[in-house]
């Protein structure tokens, strides 16, 4: 068994279908079929939701929820030890705060962090790392 951190960045990869969508949804029916646990993070929860209420409105950022609300995903809550890996990331990385709390978690559960965001690659040491595409730069 696995256990896996989703970034937003790899959720709305899924959900809007780009370059690692496929990746995404392999990893989600592993945790049905084979019983590997997938993380997210509550901060993960909030940026796709004012992120698809910006882009596209209320409604779609209200079913986003919904949907993630019905995948096999697991919120780990906050505890002593979680907040201390959250706040040492954020003190001593250049990463936004909703960034370090997404690898805090990855960090925390010994987990594979997925996603795109080449921020995290300064991580690399410390969290193991599945990297989906990154976007092309415009």
């Amino acid at each position: 068994m696995k256990e896996y951190v989703l970034d937003t960045s790899a959720i709305l990869a899924f959900i809007e279908n780009e370059d690692g969508a496929e990746t995404v949804e392999n990893l989600l029916m592993s945790s049905i079929e084979e019983g590997n646990k997938i993380f997210i993070s509550a901060v993960t929860l909030i940026e796709i939701f004012y992120i698809s209420v910006q882009e596209q409105g209320s409604e779609t950022g209200e079913e986003r929820l919904d949907l993630l609300g019905n995948l096999p995903l697991i919120q780990e809550s906050l505890t002593p030890q979680f907040t201390k890996i959250i706040g040492k990331l954020k003190a001593y990385k250049s990463m936004s705060f909703a960034d370090c709390c997404i690898a805090g978690l990855a960090k925390y559960k010994n987990a594979v962090l997925v996603h795109k965001d080449p921020e995290f690659e300064q991580l690399e040491e410390n969290i193991e790392q599945l990297k989906l595409p990154y976007k092309k730069k415009k």
